[in-house]
């Protein structure tokens, strides 16, 4: 793999807490904005509908993976993103990753991935997440060797196997 930048931006990572649920709002507003700009709702309908869909999601990433890493990404002292990271027994299964619009195209989620992968690379363990078909980010995945191994929906599994491991 060819030698990726350092991020341009220096972060560190921190356990959520509950206190941070605003933020964890407005980033998840954020990531969908474009989305729903298309809708022609009104601002109310939009509130409405991204508070449902966070709840849900907030609910089943937590119940789906308990003991996964809930962490926030700190930017410049102020919240700037999230990443979950699920350690399972035979994956690292990165659960979400998402940075608020402020703070994309710095090298953070490049940083993050490079991390993700070297932790999975140690342990011999592939590391697997769902993305959207139209996520933007998939150029990034691929320069780290994820590649489509089942789709569902608008969603496909992304997989990246360790050093060792992967089809030459």
């Amino acid at each position: 793999m060819a030698d990726l930048p350092p991020p341009q931006t220096a972060f560190e990572l921190r356990p959520e807490s509950p206190a941070d649920s605003p933020f964890l709002f407005a980033l998840y507003g954020d990531v969908r904005s474009e989305e729903l700009a298309q809708t022609g709702w009104p601002p109310e309908q939009v509130e409405a509908f991204l508070r449902s869909q966070f709840d849900l999601q907030t609910r089943a990433y937590r119940a789906t993976f308990p003991d996964a890493e809930f962490r926030l990404i700190v930017c410049e002292g102020r919240p700037a993103g999230r990443i979950y990271v699920a350690r399972l027994p035979d994956e690292l299964r990165l659960v979400d990753l998402a940075l608020v619009s402020e703070f994309r195209n710095r090298g953070i989620g490049t940083a993050l991935l490079r991390g993700l992968v070297a932790t999975a690379d140690q342990a011999s363990l592939p590391v697997r997440f769902h993305v959207e078909r139209s996520n933007r980010a998939r150029h990034l995945y691929e320069r780290f060797g994820f590649q489509i191994v089942s789709e569902s929906g608008p969603y496909f599994l992304l997989e990246r196997q360790p050093e060792g491991r992967r089809p030459s």
